[in-house]
């Protein structure tokens, strides 16, 4: 049976969560210097009752005990010196802080604000109070690009944990290291390190190196909006080879034409295998043409999928090609793929 409460009572319950939040946060100038971050980690059960405060992101105390466990406040902590005074907050603070906003939902700083105001989401990573909005811009501000790098370092360093023993399988016989580019657009104007792309829209493009296996995002590296995509990707794809090969059977590099950085190819090719793209140039063409028939072999590719049921479905009709059809465009269609 479910109690409903009148609406004098969930005001007064309104009331009394508000007051608890507020007197968390009157506590904010009375910390002293902690030797300790502010978020801790403790046992979490998960209870279903009509009588107890909840909250919509449970799942982030979960998240917070796995952080814990592998010991990445620890180093995070290790690697960040930027405040020198723990009044009352440590680096790791701030930073989970931040993840843990963008993983409920949080698009923006102030939105960070949502969890300092959640008593049972403070209570469950262990945490009397999170920083507020303020604070934590200013703790933002006082990153270099040693200190962003420092942080990746650190975040890296905690996951081979995960790919040792039973993790291992997490990487499979083949460890994927997809590298890319990406525009981010923004329509800020005072941006430190923006430009115009070659789409003409201002922002930045961030190289990502990516475990495709985890989907894991081993390094992203800032760049003004009119860097090209291989801009010394070479250097941050040698640190992702060399942090994953420990741990995996083989590791194998792919990305589009960008990254065909030929001056590398021999290096890599006694670490890793790679695919990658290349151009369609004359000289390439006429080496292709030039091989023998015979080097040529069809290419069968693995079905995308395995039907267990042994029943296909009709196919829906084709719209797109229906249009083509009917305004006499060219329609190129793949018959089949050799290589050699």
């Amino acid at each position: 049976m479910v109690k409903k409460l009148s609406y004098e009572q969930s005001r007064r319950n309104s009331a009394r969560r508000r007051r608890r939040v507020q007197a968390r946060h009157r506590l904010a100038g009375h910390w002293g210097e902690r030797s300790e971050p502010m978020l801790t980690s403790q046992k979490i059960n998960y209870e279903i009752g009509g009588n107890v405060e909840a909250t919509p992101y449970g799942g982030i105390f979960a998240m917070h005990r796995l952080v814990t466990r592998l010991g990445l406040v620890k180093a995070i902590d290790a690697a960040l010196n930027l405040l020198k005074i723990h009044l009352p907050y440590h680096e790791s603070d701030h930073v989970l802080t931040l993840a843990y906003s963008v993983l409920t939902g949080g698009t923006r700083l102030e939105d960070v604000d949502r969890l300092r105001n959640d008593v049972p989401l403070m209570n469950g990573v262990g945490a009397k109070l999170l920083p507020d909005p303020t604070t934590t811009g200013d703790f933002l501000r006082r990153f270099t690009e040693a200190d962003i790098v420092a942080l990746m370092d650190a975040i890296n360093s905690v996951r081979p944990v995960l790919w040792r023993g039973r993790g291992a399988d997490l990487l499979g016989e083949v460890a994927y290291l997809d590298v890319d580019g990406t525009l981010v657009p923004t329509t800020g104007e005072l941006k430190q390190g923006m430009d115009i792309s070659y789409k003409g829209i201002w922002g930045y493009a961030p190289l990502l190196i990516t475990l495709a296996n985890t989907r894991e995002v081993l390094y992203l590296v800032n760049r003004p909006g009119n860097a090209p995509s291989h801009l010394d990707a070479a250097t941050w794809i040698d640190r992702a080879i060399a942090l994953v090969a420990p741990y995996a059977t083989r590791v194998c590099v792919r990305g589009d034409t960008d990254f065909s950085l030929t001056a590398n190819f021999d290096r890599w090719a006694q670490q890793v295998d790679f695919v990658l793209g290349t151009d369609n140039i004359a000289a390439l063409r006429t080496r292709a043409e030039a091989l023998d028939s015979s080097a040529w072999q069809r290419l069968q590719r693995p079905a995308p999928y395995e039907n267990k049921t042994g029943k296909t479905r009709a196919r829906r009709h084709n719209r797109k090609r229906e249009v083509v059809d009917e305004r006499g465009y060219l329609n190129l269609r793949l018959n089949n793929e050799d290589v050699a």
